[in-house]
């Protein structure tokens, strides 16, 4: 499905990053995993070499202009071409206060981190793609400017987001470029008591099953997306089966909201 296409993974370290990584292997792409973390880059790309893949790791800041585009220049360079972009940078979300409590700089962060980031991997992507008429940006977050209570600045910054997909897909359309995103949210195999303490929630045993039952619950198919749906989802967009869908999300939350 994606033989001989060359994608650019940000946040290829991580565990959307790499179930998405390996999947693109698994379909005859080469990824080139983009992070800051060497260690899990490095990890993510053994993984899909012993399997008899192709992965490329390159530690940089997404947040940096200059990397973010000396990288891509790199790869085109290289590798003959840029055919896949996909932002899943971290953006430090903080959850589970109450907007009229947070800290503004909590709020903030994701915000400015996620537009940062996914404007600039955006944006080099999409000039590379230009020149040779044909490519896919990919991006992912939670939905959450439907509207998502406690999520302190995770709306707003979905909404920003969402936007810029919106946007950059009507400019860039016309060369062949499309621009395409993912809602999913709540993933349990993302979701360790260790991850949730970093965003704001920590809690017992109970209280964490609990929590991933209610996720369930409140999801019109009655249970979450795994890993492996959210990368083949992913896979499917960056394909030529998908070549008619640009501008718009594709709601994989298992239905947590309707659209």
């Amino acid at each position: 499905m994606l033989e001989n296409k060359n994608a650019i993974i940000y946040g290829g370290g991580g565990s959307i990053g790499g179930a998405v990584a390996r999947t693109f292997a698994r379909h005859g792409a080469t990824v080139h995993l983009a992070g800051r973390t060497r260690a899990t880059l490095e990890a993510v790309a053994a993984g899909i070499t012993a399997a008899g893949g192709r992965a490329e790791v390159a530690v940089l800041d997404a947040a940096d202009e200059k990397a973010v585009e000396e990288h891509a220049r790199q790869v085109a360079e290289e590798a003959g071409g840029l055919d896949v972009s996909l932002n899943l940078v971290p953006r430090g979300d903080v959850h589970g206060t109450p907007l009229t409590r947070i800290a503004a700089g909590d709020f903030l962060r994701p915000v400015t981190a996620g537009i940062t980031t996914n404007f600039l991997t955006a944006r080099t992507a999409a000039r590379h793609m230009s020149e040779r008429g044909s490519g896919v940006i990919l991006t992912l977050n939670s939905g959450s400017a439907k509207g998502s209570p406690m999520m302190g600045g995770t709306g707003p910054a979905d909404a920003a987001i969402d936007a810029l997909v919106r946007n950059l897909a009507q400019e860039c359309g016309p060369s062949g470029v499309r621009v395409v995103g993912i809602w999913t949210a709540g993933l349990p195999e993302t979701m360790t008591r260790e991850k949730l303490a970093a965003h704001g929630a920590a809690m017992d045993d109970a209280a964490y099953d609990a929590l991933i039952a209610r996720l369930a619950e409140m999801r019109m198919l009655r249970r979450s997306p795994t890993l492996a749906q959210i990368a083949d989802t992913a896979a499917f967009l960056a394909s030529d089966g998908a070549a008619a869908i640009t501008a718009t999300f594709v709601n994989a939350t298992s239905g947590i909201f309707a659209d």
